[in-house]
């Protein structure tokens, strides 16, 4: 590290210790040329999440959509905001964890309606009624009918 005060290269480092709920280390350091002390922080880079949308621009990925989106899909259903928060957390968990930087927007919506089923079916089928845009009635019934049969099984 680089001395901010004679812009040596070498110092030693005096103390370390945790910030930010963990999120980044403080360390104060010594200069060995010129004895000044400063302080430096240590962080993870977070490269943002892009959303390579269908018209192929793109944008940020926003866990606030998510929810927001969830939420409609569940109104007036016995989902809580804490519930969809945590379908928000876990489909932004999976694309992390999938390490791609960009995702198409299709495939934050598969993982949306995979966990709506999941928590609420009616909002599933609200969400995907708008997200695979059902143009008829038919349409409709046949993603009915799977459900229904699914729950014979």
């Amino acid at each position: 590290m680089k001395c901010p005060y004679c812009g040596h290269m070498e110092d030693k480092v005096i103390d370390s210790r945790p910030t930010e709920e963990g999120g980044a280390i403080r360390r104060r350091r010594e200069c060995i040329k010129c004895g000044a002390r400063f302080t430096t922080y240590e962080k993870i880079e977070n490269m943002p999440l892009m959303v390579v949308k269908k018209d192929g621009t793109r944008q940020i990925y926003d866990r606030n959509k998510v929810i927001t989106c969830v939420m409609k899909a569940c109104g007036k259903r016995p989902v809580s905001l804490d519930q969809a928060e945590s379908l928000a957390v876990d489909v932004e968990q999976q694309l992390m964890n999938s390490m791609k930087r960009e995702v198409p927007s299709s495939e934050i919506g598969e993982l949306i309606m995979k966990r709506l089923k999941t928590l609420d079916e009616v909002a599933y089928v609200r969400y995907a009624s708008v997200y695979r845009q059902f143009k008829d009635i038919d349409t409709f019934m046949d993603e009915l009918s799977k459900i229904i049969s699914e729950h014979k099984n």
